[in-house]
């Protein structure tokens, strides 16, 4: 079995390479009509060509699965500034696509926690929809709509768990099917633990993206060897393995936040829970050092006996 791992959004061994560069809506309202259009397009121009910086890098580093940055497009889902973002870079969007396909690689958004579906307010729905389409839309302009994911978290409860998720339901079902079929959906540390993030997956045919540190913070009933077959049964209809994250406590009082990199003693358990079910998996690194974390694990890993390097960024468990 193979064991992918991969990064989110900035490869910090670049210099100068983050894809997130912004512009706020304040300072947008201050310029005037060109200069409005020179900075989003300059801004969205460098983020497009550091995602293909960092896809470069990860080519050349053998890593396959990473995470594209929410922020590619300044403003895009702003109702005044909202603007035609794809057909100025159909040539930077399809690099991106061309590359991610000629070598096979596994790429993800991963919106922020204010998309959601299970808040009873209307406008909330209408900009978690807003801000999934544009996600989508990306997709779409990269050629990469039918196998790349997006992944959100369910929501809040709003002190009646149960009735929120029949408000997802509900919510979720007005979101195109198109890009429905393209949402995968992670458990929390919180709110939604991983039993009943998995009950919605099987409900609306959506594969699990399982988070391991949100699952030792909101553990649940059940251990996450029980709920390993499960996990991986959302996934057989797809052509990518089953996908999950990984990152360690920063503190044992910040518990629920990301550590810089993954601790290998905590993320062991884990990874031999994987070994010990026999099917390959992707595992995205959440810590806040992104590749550098990623590759280090990787290094840990590969000492022990019975896990082989194969590639920069892949782990063969004999």
């Amino acid at each position: 079995m193979l064991l992918r791992f991969g990064y989110v959004s900035t490869a910090l061994s670049l210099w100068e390479a983050s894809p997130s560069r912004t512009l706020t809506f304040t300072n947008w309202k201050k310029l005037n009509k060109e200069e409005r259009k020179e900075k989003l397009h300059d801004s969205i121009e460098q983020n497009l060509k550091n995602t293909i910086r960092a896809l470069h890098y990860n080519i050349a580093h053998g890593i396959s699965v990473y995470r594209m940055s929410s922020s590619l497009v300044p403003l895009a889902t702003h109702p005044e500034a909202g603007w035609d973002y794809v057909t100025p870079f159909k040539h930077r969007f399809a690099e991106i696509g061309d590359l991610v396909k000629k070598h096979q690689l596994r790429v993800s958004f991963h919106p922020n926690q204010f998309t959601l579906f299970t808040s009873p307010k209307e406008h909330v729905t209408e900009n978690s929809i807003t801000d999934m389409t544009y996600h989508y839309t990306m997709l779409e302009a990269m050629g990469l709509d039918k196998e790349s994911t997006i992944n959100i978290h369910i929501g809040g409860a709003y002190g009646d768990k149960e009735a929120a998720l029949n408000t997802f339901n509900k919510n979720f079902a007005k979101l195109d099917p198109s890009i429905q079929a393209q949402t995968t959906l992670e458990n929390d540390d919180k709110t939604y633990t991983a039993e009943e993030t998995l009950r919605l997956c099987e409900h609306h045919s959506l594969p699990f993206v399982f988070d391991y540190h949100h699952h030792w913070a909101n553990p649940g009933n059940d251990s996450f060897e029980n709920l390993l077959p499960a996990i991986f049964d959302t996934w057989k209809n797809r052509s990518q393995p089953a996908k999950f994250h990984l990152s360690s406590p920063k503190s044992e009082t910040e518990f629920r936040s990301h550590a810089d990199y993954v601790d290998l003693d905590f993320a062991l358990p884990f990874i031999k829970a994987l070994k010990a079910y026999g099917q390959s998996a992707d595992i995205m690194i959440e810590a806040k050092a992104k590749d550098k974390a990623a590759l280090k694990l990787i290094e840990e890993i590969a000492k022990i006996r019975g896990y082989k390097r194969v590639e920069g960024g892949a782990i063969k468990i004999n």
